[in-house]
C-alpha cells in the first residue's frame, strides 16, 4: 500500500477521543500518525496500520 507523509488516513476504528482521521508524520517499517482532533501521536507497525485503513485521502 502506498502511504506517504502528509496523507490523511480514515481508519476503521476511532481513536478514544472519537475521531477516526489521522495524518501521516513518518513512514518506514513503522508509521507515525497524529489524530486530527486531539493531536496525540502514535507509532505503529506498518502491517497493523494497513490492516485498519478504510481510505487514504491525498491532496494531489
Amino acid at each position: 500500500m502506498d502511504i506517504r507523509v502528509g496523507d490523511e488516513l480514515l481508519m476503521k476504528k476511532p481513536h478514544p477521543c472519537g475521531c477516526n482521521i489521522f495524518t501521516v508524520l513518518r513512514t518506514g517499517a513503522d508509521i507515525k500518525i497524529r489524530c486530527k482532533e486531539c493531536g496525540r501521536e502514535v507509532m505503529l507497525e506498518r502491517f497493523k496500520i494497513e490492516k485498519n485503513i478504510r481510505k487514504v485521502m491525498r491532496e494531489e
